[in-house]
């Protein structure tokens, strides 16, 4: 007999609040993340430069092309010669709005945990032992957690080691949603 997702629904919010947690203990306790960044050493001279150019909030890159056509110009290859080549990321001025950003978080692992939900429910019948529950959970899980990173340090220049904290989250979010759902896995009646 198939489990349904509407069987889920706790699991899905209890997986997406106890992963809300895990997240607030990485970076508010563990900190590990705070590696991921480093200061400029000319931070007030580039934050000038950036105003001046009073740009929009939004994902920059220099030297920009707009096509890779341009990267067999001359005067291109030079400006990436010169430097630097960088990818700059403009906020909104002002505090990160908190509140926002917590939010989206949580639905990002509701998100997560539904759409893992309905992969289970597909995969698993009711009643199935707590180890199978937990496996097939799991590495559903990580991949949704820790795939779609690897291409950051790929082709976006972000350092190995922040793939790897971002992986170590993956494997903590992973273990408690698989935890979550094979605990409120629906017995057999």
């Amino acid at each position: 007999m198939n489990v349904s997702i509407f069987d889920m629904w706790l699991a899905i919010l209890l997986a997406g609040l106890f992963c809300w947690i895990a997240s607030a203990i990485i970076h508010m306790v563990l900190k590990y993340h705070n590696a991921d960044m480093n200061s400029l050493p000319n931070e007030d001279s580039v934050s000038n430069a950036l105003r001046e150019g009073n740009s929009s909030p939004g994902l920059y890159h220099m030297p920009f092309c707009g096509d890779m056509s341009e990267m067999g110009k001359p005067e291109v290859q030079e400006k990436f010669s010169k430097g630097p080549v960088a990818m700059v990321t403009i906020f909104p001025n002002g505090l990160p709005p908190m509140g926002k950003l917590l939010t989206q978080q949580f639905l990002f692992f509701v998100l997560v945990s539904a759409l893992l939900a309905y992969v289970m429910t597909m995969s698993v019948s009711i009643g199935a032992d707590y180890m199978s529950v937990f496996r097939l959970a799991f590495a559903t899980a990580f991949i949704a957690y820790g795939m779609g990173g690897l291409p950051f340090s790929i082709w976006y220049g972000h350092p190995w080691s922040n793939c790897l904290r971002f992986l170590l989250d993956a494997l903590i979010y992973a273990a408690v949603t698989a935890g979550t759902f094979a605990w409120l896995w629906p017995a057999a009646v």
